[in-house]
């Protein structure tokens, strides 16, 4: 073609393009690393692990397996999976499946392997990263108080001395006592961010105080006795056990529900990631209540009487109960018994328990005046510590392993080893006197901050070294720094990842884990429903011939008519000389209505009379 000058146009050269072989029809496809590239990134990151330190070592594989427990449930999957291989049953297959079977096993899915493979190394690089990100973001560590010389003790250390010239002005304002005798004792709880505590005194007094301002945010009468109270979700509801009832408050003091099915509760728990209000008292009742939907989950009945102490597991969401018998039972809403009984002090009853963050460890005190440390692993008793001044009313369990013991007018704190193994000094301590005995002791979350809840109203002491000092904000309702926005925004979060109440069990890795194929178990459980089936159409059979008792004529099938009936086989002597006696009265009127002279005997001696 030409222009109107005559001459052609040039032509269009074309870029020489070098060949793509990822480029297909004008469509460009993005794929990822190679297999081979993958291959050496596993490898680099391999070595990379076995170069990190035994502590960094343990952290990455505990991310990478999930938990630290996760590494031998998968190999007991494993060996379990290869045991089945071996053990498979190919009786019900014919020789041409048994071939294509033997064909299937010796070709191997080669991208079945690579997809694994390509997973396995994201997942260990990210787990990696993440614990690098964690030793640079959590760059605080708990701060205990330590001695110069062996001649000093930590316990010499009290309140006074910390709050007049050691501690910081803003720490040290939360040691202070509040006295209120009029509707003592009191108990005192925090919740999950420990911005707000609760005072619940049992003659009726609740109180709710703002722990940043340390202002009074509600305050209300209830006119009768308060046995106990927490809060639910977050600081803004909280939930009281009356006299009668359970009541839902608002953070104004506004009543909002009453519990009518929850009757004379001692002791309250409340789950956050199900949603769950726990309730035990006088009727010996465990009940779940679901607090987003209102409605009742389940109902069980311990059968061991009256219980004062309920404390949950944070690890699993078990609920641990101390009877007066001196037992401890674990409970989940899924089952109607009790799934572990332990009887933790004998010939007591357990008067306080509490479980650590890992939920290895339990603390029990009862009325023997003794501590002990059970290991939840294997439920068995590790040690134990005596008290003095009284039983131990009350113990808590910090976010960082301290323990807290309340005894009479005296609460001792250990270190987190004393949960491990027996210890022979005590951390801290500090005495109320006269206001004895504790009704409880409850760390702050978050804060070197323990609240005691006593005779004489509420005291506040630091623990330095108690608190967790790296907080999570991604957590729900664990910044105690949110606004109203971002409350509402978790509320809603939380309530999209509210756990089912069949998700509690004592092992919470089997949820979202592989079922074992494990064959034999397999085939013996179809064994055993087959015969319970059998057994059941057995007695249905038998049942069907042992029919009931055709009723006759009106009257007849009455129960007294059946029970005479029943009578008339019976052999006794009573009735047997009744039946004589009525046999010699029949005769003798036969007799003398015939006009046979009747010879009764009468005039006989008395030695004869029994010829008559």
């Amino acid at each position: 073609m030409k222009d109107s000058s005559g001459e052609a146009p040039p032509t269009k050269k074309h870029k020489q393009v070098p060949h793509n072989p990822n480029q297909t029809a004008g469509n460009t496809i993005t794929r990822g690393a190679s297999h081979e590239q993958l291959v050496a990134r596993r490898k680099s990151a391999k070595s990379h692990l076995s170069a990190l330190t035994p502590e960094q070592r343990s952290s990455v594989l505990a991310r990478y397996h999930g938990t630290a427990g996760r590494t031998d449930l998968s190999s007991t999957r494993l060996r379990n999976l290869k045991r089945d291989d071996a053990n498979e049953d190919t009786s019900n297959l014919s020789s041409l499946q048994l071939r294509n079977l033997q064909k299937r096993r010796g070709r191997s899915d080669r991208d079945l392997k690579r997809q694994t493979a390509r997973r396995e190394t994201k997942r260990l690089e990210n787990a990696i990263d993440a614990m690098h990100a964690e030793e640079i973001l959590h760059t605080h560590q708990a701060g205990l108080i330590e001695v110069e010389n062996d001649m000093e003790r930590t316990t010499q250390v009290t309140q006074d001395k910390l709050k007049n010239g050691i501690l910081e002005e803003n720490v040290a304002r939360n040691i202070y006592d509040l006295e209120l005798g009029d509707y003592s004792p009191y108990k005192m709880n925090y919740d999950r961010s420990g911005r707000y505590s609760i005072l619940c005194g049992r003659r009726g007094h609740m109180a709710v105080i703002d722990q940043h301002t340390m202002g009074l945010r509600t305050e209300f009468y209830l006119g009768e006795t308060a046995r106990d109270a927490c809060f639910l979700h977050s600081g803004m509801m909280m939930a009281v056990a009356q006299e009668k009832n359970v009541f839902i408050y608002d953070e104004n003091g506004v009543e909002i529900h009453r519990l009518d099915a929850h009757k004379r509760v001692f002791g309250m728990e409340f789950l956050p990631y199900h949603w769950l209000l726990a309730t035990i008292g006088h009727g010996g009742f465990l009940q779940y209540q679901d607090t987003s939907t209102g409605l009742l989950v389940s109902q069980h009945r311990t059968k061991l009487g009256p219980c004062h102490v309920i404390r949950q597991n944070p690890f699993n969401a078990v609920l641990h109960l101390g009877h007066t018998n001196g037992t401890v039972t674990l409970w989940s809403p899924s089952s109607s018994e009790y799934l572990v009984k332990m009887l933790c002090h004998k010939g007591s009853a357990v008067t306080s328990l509490a479980i650590d963050r890992s939920g290895t460890y339990m603390a029990t005190g009862g009325g023997d005046s003794k501590v002990r440390i059970w290991d939840l692993r294997m439920y068995k008793e590790t040690h134990s510590y005596n008290t003095y001044g009284g039983p131990p009313m009350c113990l808590d369990i910090s976010q960082t392993g301290i323990l807290g013991i309340g005894h009479g007018c005296h609460s001792t704190f250990w270190k987190s080893d004393a949960l491990k193994v027996k210890v022979g000094e005590m951390y801290m301590k500090h005495e109320v006197s006269g206001k004895g005995p504790l009704e409880s002791l409850r760390f702050r979350p978050f804060e070197d901050v323990c609240g005691i809840g006593h005779a004489g109203g509420i005291s506040s002491i630091v623990i330095p070294g108690s608190g967790e000092p790296c907080l999570d904000s991604m957590e729900h309702f664990t910044n105690p720094y949110m606004d109203s926005k971002q409350r509402r925004e978790a509320e809603v979060r939380s309530l999209l990842e509210k756990l089912s109440p069949d998700m509690i069990a004592l092992d919470p890795d089997v949820i979202g884990s592989i079922e074992e194929s494990n064959i034999i178990q397999r085939q013996q459980r179809l064994r055993d429903m087959a015969e319970e089936a059998d057994a059941r159409k057995t007695a249905e059979k038998e049942d069907a011939k042992n029919k009931k008792e055709k009723k006759r004529m009106r009257g007849r099938s009455k129960i007294a008519k059946k029970l005479a009936r029943k009578q008339k086989n019976v052999i006794d002597e009573n009735v047997n000389k009744l039946r004589e006696a009525r046999e010699r009265e029949k005769s003798a009127k036969a007799r003398q209505e015939r006009g046979e002279n009747i010879d009764n005997g009468d005039d006989a001696p008395a030695a004869l009379k029994r010829f008559y």
